[in-house]
């Protein structure tokens, strides 16, 4: 064999080589994973199909027993609030944590129980970021808490609840002072009621 045609042959496999290289470096940075990325500044979760209904944006942290109840409070179109837990934690804030049930007869739209402050409407339509805590030993109002982009940290993107369905819901505030184990829970559209916060 020539030193031409040995030249031409090495030339050939270096360039399969290279090829196949950079074929596989395009498929790992390819990203596929199997179509289970997620957009890192969600925290919504996909609706299941069970009797909870639309399941989004409800994770809190711990799981809550939801034969507690603490408080059922009702509201308009026969919408019934359960209030499971009201715990403070060790961050400086209080988290809410129940479920909105439909024991009316027709769909009920969420956007009352998102209030009408504009900065929480704009940025969290279809949400429970309405409701605030009231101190009343210590004669102070705290709303729910929010993001820096504004995202209230409570249950967003409710879709209509239909009759019989519920979804469960989370609502985060600042704490009031240690001293204070009593607070009032208001949102739009419901009765208050008093609840006591455990640690």
């Amino acid at each position: 064999m020539s030193i031409r045609r040995t030249s031409k042959s090495r030339r050939a496999v270096a360039a399969a080589s290279m090829a196949a290289v950079l074929a596989l470096v395009v498929t790992g940075c390819g990203g596929d994973d199997g179509g289970t990325t997620k957009d890192p500044g969600s925290s919504s979760t996909k609706p299941s199909d069970g009797d909870k209904g639309a399941k989004e944006d409800t994770a809190a942290g711990d799981q809550v027993d939801e034969n507690v109840k603490l408080a059922q409070v009702k509201g308009q179109n026969d919408v019934l609030l359960v209030v499971n837990e009201v715990k403070r934690d060790s961050g400086g804030f209080v988290t809410v944590q129940g479920e909105l049930k439909n024991n009316g007869d027709r769909s009920v739209n969420p956007a009352a129980w998102a209030g009408s402050e504009s900065v929480i409407v704009r940025k969290n339509l279809n949400s429970v970021g309405g409701a605030t805590l009231v101190d009343k030993a210590g004669k102070k109002r705290y709303y729910i808490l929010r993001d820096t982009d504004g995202r209230c940290l409570c249950t967003t993107g409710i879709r209509p609840l239909p009759p019989g369905k519920s979804i469960p819901v989370f609502m985060q505030f600042p704490a009031p002072p240690d001293t204070t184990t009593e607070v009032d829970l208001s949102l739009p559209s419901f009765a208050t009621t008093s609840l006591k916060i455990s640690e």
